[in-house]
């Protein structure tokens, strides 16, 4: 994610986004020891991985590499993992059948690594050092309007809103009422002592 962020930072505002994925990818790759390169290859559940959604005033649109989200005037974007929701109900079956909720995250840890191994940047994007899987990649013009807002997230956001109070709020009831995420909001983990959410959280609302 840091490495991800620092190369957005210096990116020509001119930047299309095939030239970003190829770009971070190349910045990806090099940090990683050619002794396990090879290694890396073949697992790509081992390999440094980020998902993003940027905003190119530019260009006048938005690109969602992985599971990220958004809303363009209230509109919901997501680009979700494919696997994503078979796996949380098998979780979530095995926590109605009695397992603790560690037990059942770590019988799904198999599932969510086969995931990896057969479906990333093969059948959707990732930005993790190796070729993106580009038709994986949501691209949306955006309205070119006085009034147009535009707000982008990560997917710890169960309910995005229009606010960044309002999807605080609602996460905020999600945390109190559905903690494992098992009953109002599905998911392949649950809130975990000592933490503050289930996921990490990133918000910004703008108007181009």
């Amino acid at each position: 994610m840091l490495l991800t962020a620092d190369y957005l930072r210096h990116l020509s505002c001119k930047t299309t986004w095939e030239e970003f994925c190829d770009g971070v990818t190349r910045e990806i790759y090099r940090h990683y020891p050619e002794d396990i390169l090879d290694t890396l290859s073949s697992h790509p559940e081992n390999r440094m991985t980020a998902s993003a959604i940027v905003y190119s005033h530019y260009r006048n649109e938005i690109w969602m590499i992985g599971d990220c989200q958004g809303l363009i005037n209230g509109k919901l974007l997501e680009n979700g993992k494919p696997d994503e929701k078979r796996i949380a109900k098998k979780r979530i079956n095995l926590i109605r059948q009695g397992l603790s909720p560690d037990q059942a995250r770590s019988a799904i840890v198999p599932d969510l690594i086969q995931a990896m191994k057969e479906g990333q940047n093969k059948t959707y994007a990732v930005i993790d050092g190796f070729p993106i899987y580009k038709e994986g990649i949501i691209l949306i013009p955006c309205p070119q309007s006085a009034d147009t807002e535009i707000v982008l997230a990560s997917d710890g956001y169960p309910f995005l809103r229009p606010t960044l109070q309002e999807s605080e709020q609602r996460l905020a009831v999600q945390l109190e009422d559905d903690p494992q995420n098992i009953k109002t909001f599905f998911a392949t983990k649950g809130l975990k002592q000592g933490n503050q959410s289930f996921d990490d959280r990133a918000y910004i609302r703008f108007r181009p």
